[in-house]
């Protein structure tokens, strides 16, 4: 089997991204890694740069932050078609050493699982989906209710998700016309498709939001003013998830609506693959619409 495909965006938020990057190549398992820079000032692409692992297969830099939504696609147009795909958010530590392991034996297990997501528990909580337990052949996993109540508060975080290879073929793409992330994706997967979501157990993992400078394995390199400025006052001015979801909610709204309606297939096209924006719709203007926030707020 092909090694899955691991997306990496970053930015900012530097002493985060080092021991996040870290805990990935400690793995004992086998990967591709795909690392992008989300266009930091804070030396996130110069420590890039500067790692050595024969499982890193890319890393590149954007020179205009257009979201995380937009980067995260360019790495998975790198997805061959059988390939799975795992994404990791970069204030992600993953502590289980075999944790690529347990997710693709889940799946081995269980063929009608689609999309698996990681709990964490600490000060990154949010509000979990009801599961139900399911076991064969002593493998487990926690399998997501149909229907979320409510899509914005019960859905698969995707600070740590993986994506089965058929199932991304059905579904596509991120949706870059409303950029709601792991929410959207969540609910389009276990609503509009015949595949289930759900929860590995015994992956560990740790979120921390912030390091002390003087924690940081890249102090002595760091290129910021210490005294006035760090990588998460960067992170923080420029972090506009929050803002972008209060003005454009209106769109996932609209999304849900077209999908329960049957007048949206539950594919996504990128409006960074010809080849999907020909054979599927796309409101454009919504996605251009969506990259220049985040290029105006971002940046």
């Amino acid at each position: 089997m092909i090694p899955p495909l691991i997306s990496y965006v970053t930015f900012n938020r530097l002493g985060l991204t080092i021991g996040s990057l870290s805990s990935i190549l400690e793995s004992t398992d086998d990967f591709e890694l795909h690392i992008i820079d989300n266009f930091s000032n804070d030396g996130t692409w110069e420590y890039i740069q500067g790692l050595s692992d024969p499982r890193i297969k890319s890393r590149s830099r954007i020179d205009i932050n257009a979201g995380q939504v937009y980067a995260l696609n360019l790495n998975l147009l790198k997805r061959r078609p059988e390939q799975y795909f795992i994404t990791v958010d970069n204030d992600v530590c993953i502590r289980t050493k075999d944790w690529i392991t347990r997710f693709l034996k889940v799946f081995e297990t269980f063929p009608e699982v689609g999309l698996l997501g990681v709990q964490s528990f600490g000060p990154h909580l949010v509000e979990l989906p009801q599961v139900t337990s399911q076991v064969k052949g002593g493998v487990f996993y926690l399998k997501v209710d149909k229907a979320f109540p409510d899509p914005e508060q019960s859905f698969i975080p995707g600070r740590c998700m993986c994506l089965r290879p058929e199932l991304l073929n059905i579904i596509g793409y991120w949706s870059e016309e409303n950029c709601f992330g792991d929410i959207e994706i969540s609910n389009r997967v276990n609503n509009y498709t015949d595949y289930t979501t759900g929860f590995v157990t015994g992956i560990k993992i740790e979120m921390p939001q912030k390091i002390e400078c003087s924690d940081c394995g890249y102090q002595s390199q760091c290129i910021l003013d210490q005294r006035s400025e760090t990588c998460f006052t960067d992170y923080t001015k420029y972090y506009k998830n929050d803002e972008f979801k209060k003005k454009f909610r209106w769109k996932f709204e609209e999304t849900l609506k077209d999908l329960k309606s049957g007048a949206r297939p539950v594919y996504c096209a990128s409006s960074n693959d010809g080849y999907s924006l020909s054979n599927h719709i796309f409101n454009m203007e919504w996605a251009v619409e969506n990259f220049n926030f985040y290029i105006k707020n971002a940046n």
